[in-house]
């Protein structure tokens, strides 16, 4: 189905991807991917984003063939994979998480236990979660086990995990990402950050590279603090760290970082006139 599709069209060679699976489901073909490559001589795969970009395992078993995986090590992939293992890296490390629940919440109880400490709305989220999806605002008691049920279904036929934590819903807050680059000697720097607080049912519309009106002090500890959790995670290669922004006090929150390269990612490509996915293939090859 994919035969005339652009990525196919410009590339110099391409492979049909023979798998039951169906035409997603062969993008998602460990096996038959690994196959393709062997049999072509791969020495490398990027992943791209979405599909298996963040799947340990395909990591795992390119590095035992052989074959350089375009992306953080896989023992990172886990991490940052899981919202409540990456919540509890950042406090180990002093930086600011939304008030929220360090271990899953097993029913609505757990969630309503919450809410009598810090008061509604709250945010359900899937520990497993990510491109906005498994996330509910409750604003009260009143339907929240529907809302926990829906969440957790949502959650569970995703990402195939229904584990589900909560926070405080931080209401109208500012969602500013910073891009990051890490080789594989422990250098990490920024590439500045984007503001994509433009969104649509939690999916992002519009990015604005750099962010307009963000006091200087606290862009920089934005900055240093997403450098400081992929340099202790030993992270490699592209990722972006993910912050919410309160404007009218200007505290900041750390919810996730993204551990792999972002479909948003050509905008701060336009803005430091440096190609990312280069980038990935020269510090994936060795360069610092």
């Amino acid at each position: 189905v994919d035969a005339l599709a652009l990525h196919t069209r410009q590339a110099t060679q391409s492979v049909e991807l023979v798998s039951d699976r169906g035409a997603v489901g062969a993008y998602l073909d460990i096996d038959v991917l690994l196959e393709v490559a062997r049999e072509t001589g791969c020495d490398c795969v990027h992943p791209g984003y979405g599909f298996l970009s963040e799947n340990a395992e395909f990591a795992t078993r390119c590095a035992a063939a052989g074959i350089s995986f375009i992306g953080p090590p896989a023992e990172a992939l886990p991490l940052f994979g899981n919202k409540l293992a990456a919540r509890k890296l950042a406090v180990s490390l002093d930086i600011p998480v939304v008030p929220g629940t360090s271990e899953p919440v097993l029913c609505a109880d757990d969630v309503v236990a919450f809410a009598a400490s810090h008061g509604y709305p709250v945010m359900l989220k899937a520990a497993a979660g990510g491109g906005g999806r498994g996330m509910r605002s409750v604003t009260s008691a009143d339907g929240l086990a529907e809302a926990f049920a829906r969440c957790q279904g949502e959650a569970e036929a995703a990402f195939g995990d229904g584990l589900l934590f909560v926070e405080k819903l931080i209401q109208r807050p500012r969602h500013i990402e910073v891009q990051v680059l890490a080789d594989n000697a422990g250098n990490v720097i920024h590439l500045h950050e984007r503001d994509c607080s433009v969104q649509q049912r939690n999916q992002k519309v519009i990015e604005i590279a750099p962010a307009f009106g963000l006091d200087d002090t606290v862009r920089s500890r934005m900055h240093e603090d997403a450098v400081r959790l992929v340099a202790a995670a030993g992270y490699q290669n592209a990722g972006t760290v993910e912050f919410l922004l309160v404007p009218e006090t200007a505290e900041y929150y750390f919810i996730e970082c993204n551990p792999r390269i972002q479909v948003e990612h050509t905008v701060t490509e336009q803005v430091t006139g440096i190609d990312l996915v280069e980038a990935q293939f020269l510090v994936a090859a060795g360069a610092s």
